[in-house]
């Protein structure tokens, strides 16, 4: 099983490149302090990387259920 890490949006792009903006929204940030679990991979990483100053980034342990936003019971 691979690795994933939780990416929050901290700080607001206004004032910073274009392409940093562009890559808070590829991660699939679009709101500020929101959160999104992505896989540790080499690009996830350079993209992480490139906008560290904006946002946080922790390990998400295989502990915790997923949730896939499908069934409402």
């Amino acid at each position: 099983m691979s690795a994933k890490l939780k990416i929050t949006w901290k700080k607001s792009t206004i004032g910073y490149a274009q392409s940093q903006r562009d890559t808070v929204r590829s991660l699939g940030l679009r709101r500020l302090n929101q959160s999104v679990i992505r896989e540790d991979t080499p690009i996830v990483r350079g993209m992480i990387h490139k906008v560290r100053h904006l946002v946080t980034v922790e390990p998400v342990t295989d502990d915790a259920p997923e949730s896939t936003g499908g069934d409402h019971v």
